[in-house]
């Protein structure tokens, strides 16, 4: 059996999707003759905690862990509030970010380069030098973000003859988030180099989008592999779908990806449909930015609103289950069209249609279209996205509504672990 070293931050009992991904791989390697190896922090600082993905971790799997500095932990002592709110990725707009959010963006992106758990680095590379080469492991993935896990990768293989794959959940440099981190000209420069210096050393790239493996492609010869993140079987209790019209956005939504425009619709039409007024509900399940909220109360619809915060796994997909539509949005931009979200595939094997919208031309849109799990709009499809909501609603009330998908398969964990298995294997 292959042995092969998985360098992660994020493992249980760490909640939220980033997780995910990889506690997947690791359940799957063995049944292709690999056996992970996994390298995690000793005392990491989660934004969120899912104690109930610890019983997916086999007992069989190796785990080893190392001591990890953590400024969050320091910058907590400041400002709980907004610190927990930065490191989770809900960042306000400009004009509503306090002076101590302003100077901790602008230390965040200036002094921590690639990202805060950059110290992590030398005292892992320090470790996994010998201990690679007491265990006879002659492969290494790292995964990121935080993208200072591939500097370690990027150290290791220039100190021994180690395979590299470097696995990227979510782009580097052009991720929407990296613009918000008030760069100096010269730090932005640091990350331009260390992104290419990666790409260009690691034997192997994973990505998890076409969009995000041609951006790649501009900028190192490295073979380039997409392998999206997928769905799972799970075992929960059967669950009943919602009596009401719950139309549910489960994860974080950041303010920057609030729907104004969803928002504009549905409250037109609790205003122009006494039946619909009657029987809407919206849920948002995850964390929510404070400004997300405030325009709801702005269109009036706080009271369809069923805030439920975050969820562990578990209780997330029982509400993608019961629910009778579920929303999918990401902001309008050139640099979203990339963005898969890991609960989009879980989306597609609940059985409930999607409502999407976000920019024309993303992969999403694409994989939404395959698979005819729902409908993708982009923001100037006003009276489309009305029209299928209304559409939506009919066949709710004739206790119709569901979704028709085909050809998600290939988007089952198992199989994406498949692809990787033949990357490591090859």
């Amino acid at each position: 059996m292959k042995k092969v070293l998985i360098i992660t931050y994020y493992w249980p009992p760490a909640g939220g999707p980033g997780v995910q991904r990889w506690l997947k791989f690791v359940k799957y390697l063995p049944s292709f003759n690999i056996k992970p190896i996994v390298f995690v922090p000793e005392n990491p600082t989660y934004p969120t905690v899912d104690e109930s993905l610890i019983k997916e971790v086999s007992e069989e799997i190796e785990i080893i862990k190392l001591p990890i500095k953590e400024p969050y932990k320091m910058a907590s002592k400041v400002s709980t509030g907004q610190s927990d709110s930065i490191s989770k990725g809900i960042i306000p707009s400009e004009k509503k970010q306090s002076l101590i959010q302003k100077a901790m963006l602008f230390v965040r992106g200036n002094f921590f380069i690639p990202d805060a758990r950059r110290a992590w680095v030398k005292p892992s590379v320090n470790y996994l030098s010998e201990y690679l080469v007491k265990n006879d492991i002659s492969t290494v993935i790292t995964t990121g973000p935080p993208h200072s896990l591939h500097l370690i990768g990027l150290e290791l293989k220039i100190k021994s003859s180690i395979r590299w794959i470097a696995d990227f959940r979510d782009p580097w440099t052009t991720i929407g988030y990296h613009n918000k981190l008030k760069l100096l000209p010269w730090a932005r420069s640091k990350h331009k180099k260390l992104e290419s210096a990666v790409l260009n050393q690691a034997d192997q790239v994973i990505v998890t989008s076409h969009i995000t493996s041609n951006e790649f492609k501009a900028i190192t010869d490295t073979p380039i592999e997409v392998i999206t993140n997928g769905y799972d079987d799970v075992s929960i209790d059967p669950v009943k779908l919602d009596k009401r019209f719950s139309v549910s956005h489960i994860g974080t939504l950041l303010t920057e990806r609030n729907p104004d425009l969803l928002w504009e619709i549905l409250s037109e039409l609790t205003i122009e449909d006494n039946t619909f007024k009657s029987l809407l509900q919206i849920n948002l399940i995850g964390s929510v930015g404070v400004e997300v909220l405030q325009v709801l109360e702005q269109y009036d619809l706080s009271r369809f609103l069923n805030l439920k915060g975050y969820v562990d796994h578990d209780s997330a997909i029982r509400y993608q289950r019961q629910s009778q539509v579920l929303l999918l949005l990401e902001i309008d931009s050139e640099e979203t069209k990339c963005i898969i979200p890991g609960k989009l595939f879980e989306y597609m094997a609940s059985g409930r249609p999607i409502l999407a919208l976000g920019p024309e031309g993303s992969d999403v849109q694409e994989i939404i279209s395959k698979t005819n799990t729902g409908k993708y709009f982009n923001y100037s499809q006003k009276e489309l996205i009305k029209e299928t909501i209304m559409s939506y609603f009919h066949s709710f009330r004739k206790n119709e509504l569901e979704s028709h998908g085909i050809g998600i398969k290939p988007y089952h964990r198992k199989d994406l672990t498949k692809k990787l298995a033949d990357i490591i294997l090859s």
